[in-house]
């Protein structure tokens, strides 16, 4: 389980037209933004990741860096770009399955084609969205183990607003006894 304020895991994945994506190695201001999506196969995903796109400039404006990751292949990875045209927005593929669950992603089974008639891989990661600080601890997260319900972008912004102004700390750091 992440914890906020604490170091989060190690991240490297390649990106389709920006480069090798390693958080390690990010400089924005504030942080970045890093959103696990579950493949091509997920109409869903399709259309976070369009909203995600539209608000790239206004997170980058606030000091975020953003970037969708999943566990897709290249091949699989490009058609979602091309489905959700969105060129600002870094799709990076890849993402191993150890890794998804170093960082607390859940991992399903395929159930075969999907209601867009795309097969699902073997084993996927489910949705995650977290924002992590300048200095790599966890600020926020959240995680899914269904397509569904997912934060919305808009939320998340002015969430970052009232933060950013009131220097408001990451919460749900607390791990002694209860």
């Amino acid at each position: 389980m992440l914890i906020p304020r604490q170091t989060v895991p190690a991240l490297s994945v390649p990106t389709l037209a920006h480069g090798e994506f390693d958080l390690s190695g990010e400089s924005p201001e504030r942080g970045t933004i890093i959103c696990f999506y579950r493949g091509l196969h997920c109409p869903i995903c399709a259309t976070y990741l369009k909203e995600l796109g539209k608000h790239v400039e206004a997170f980058a404006e606030k000091g975020y860096a953003s970037v969708a990751i999943s566990s897709d292949e290249q091949d699989r990875a490009r058609q979602m770009a091309e489905k959700i045209s969105a060129p600002d927005l870094r799709l990076g593929y890849g993402l191993t399955l150890t890794s998804a669950r170093e960082w607390g992603l859940s991992i399903s089974t395929s159930v075969g084609k999907t209601s867009i008639g795309i097969e699902e891989p073997a084993l996927f990661s489910e949705p995650g969205l977290f924002v992590v600080s300048k200095d790599l601890t966890l600020y926020y997260g959240s995680v899914q183990t269904m397509p569904f319900v997912r934060p919305h972008f808009s939320e998340l912004a002015g969430a970052l607003d009232f933060a950013i102004q009131k220097n408001y700390p990451a919460r749900g750091e607390y791990t002694g006894t209860v």
